[in-house]
């Protein structure tokens, strides 16, 4: 073997232990560090609350679980809701009629995107009618950004895309 095939070779080698080293040490920075993993059970037993809460149609127990903010955003048949207190009058009107969620919990990720906020995206199935009125089912992509207060995670927006016909 000559010198310039062995120092090639060589050279091949080095730059494949730096990509895989580069792409270790970049596959752990993404790992959720233990305390992300339990601030992920914390956002996903309020993401379940707020699903149980809505299914009782029991306002109190969402309100509980929303930011107490005028920044606190739902889209909600292409309109935005600002604020908590906006949104609950929604949700009370709602709640005249049917108004029901079914999560599809398979498909629940939730990203971290700091220490104190939260991204959930699930599939989700919406029961919808007024009162006295059948009921229409309507799948989304149900997105919401959850923030930590100092009294726990609370829902700071509610996003829902509808998805796709299949």
């Amino acid at each position: 073997m000559s010198d310039e095939t062995s120092r090639t070779i060589n050279w091949h080698r080095h730059v494949a232990f730096a990509v895989t080293a580069s792409a270790m040490l970049a596959a752990a920075s993404f790992a959720p560090a233990p305390a992300a993993r339990g601030s992920e059970d914390e956002v996903r037993a309020i993401f379940e609350q707020f699903v149980t809460a809505q299914n009782a149609h029991d306002v109190k127990a969402v309100e509980a679980l929303l930011l107490p903010s005028s920044d606190f955003l739902w889209i909600t048949r292409g309109t935005p809701v600002w604020g908590r207190e906006a949104a609950l009058q929604r949700f009370t009107a709602l709640y005249q009629g049917t108004w029901h969620l079914d999560p599809e919990t398979a498909g629940l990720r939730i990203v971290m995107l700091s220490e104190g906020a939260a991204q959930i995206y699930i599939p989700i199935t919406f029961a919808i009618g007024a009162a006295g009125q059948p009921a229409q089912q309507t799948k989304f992509l149900m997105n919401q950004v959850m923030v930590r207060t100092p009294v726990g995670w609370r829902v700071s927006s509610i996003l829902p895309i509808p998805a796709p016909a299949p």
